[in-house]
């Protein structure tokens, strides 16, 4: 796969993990982002350290107005977890859509937003509902982990250990699918909480972005007919051999119609 080798050790403690993780040492949960890289020799770690069957980073529980999930915890099994499904079903639905089964049953949540793929589903559901990122060092909220394509706040030596999203009074989350990778072209999570409206997106520019515009005409009438002649500047969004930013600005639009709506 790398020309150079690399050797691998499925970590027995995060103590471990966090004593093997130096130089070009790289963390292993569901492998779903750095397996590709590397076989695209976009990555060569030195060390592949191996964190997947660490119990403390595996849990889904209920605590005072939020929801905290383990960062070593599936998408799949955030999609069928009880606790998922009571509090947070937005969440829960994001989960169940990502990629493909063998995407879902291997890639993790706190992969998925150390990695920080600008079509990632999580990021958008982080911001929306003022997630809490807790590492083995601080905690950072979301609204600073996300410092642009690819790239967290987090230090090259820091672990994610959970992550606390607050409960809203209503969520929902709508995308227009890539319908080869179904990586967003265009997502929208939609939260209605005690402190007014919080609208989301991912896949439309080059990472997870808030659209003040649409949160404030929300809190003033929570309904689909609020974003009417709500302009997305396409300055904020990306063009690719998918789509260009004018067609993902009216994506934009339209999926965010569809979150609120689901959420009524």
């Amino acid at each position: 796969m790398i020309p150079h080798g690399f050797r691998y050790t499925r970590a027995a403690s995060l103590a471990q993990a966090k004593s093997l993780l130096k130089g070009e040492a790289r963390l292993l949960a569901g492998g779903q982002s750095l397996i590709p890289a590397m076989k695209t020799r976009l990555a060569a770690p030195s060390d592949l350290i191996d964190i997947s069957r660490l119990s403390e980073l595996s849990f889904v529980r209920a605590e005072k107005d939020a929801l905290a999930i383990g960062a070593g915890v599936t998408h799949h099994a955030v999609s069928v977890h009880p606790d998922a499904i009571r509090l947070l079903p937005a969440l829960a639905l994001l989960a169940g859509e990502i990629g493909d089964p063998a995407v879902r049953y291997r890639g993790t949540l706190g992969g998925s937003l150390a990695n920080n793929d600008p079509a990632a589903d999580y990021p958008a559901a982080a911001l929306a509902l003022n997630a809490i990122i807790r590492t083995d060092r601080r905690e950072i909220a979301a609204a600073e982990f996300f410092l642009g394509m690819f790239t967290t706040a987090l230090e090259e030596d820091e672990i994610i250990l959970s992550v606390r999203f607050s409960l809203p009074q209503k969520a929902s989350y709508a995308k227009f699918r890539n319908p080869a990778s179904r990586y967003a072209l265009a997502g929208v999570f939609v939260a209605r909480t005690a402190k007014g409206a919080r609208v989301a997106v991912t896949g439309a520019g080059p990472g997870a972005f808030r659209l003040p515009e649409m949160e404030q005409a929300l809190e003033k009438r929570f309904h689909p007919s609020a974003l009417e002649g709500i302009a997305v500047d396409e300055s904020l969004l990306q063009s690719d051999l998918h789509a260009s930013a004018e067609y993902r600005a009216q994506l934009v639009k339209v999926m965010a119609r569809r979150a609120v709506e689901a959420c009524l």
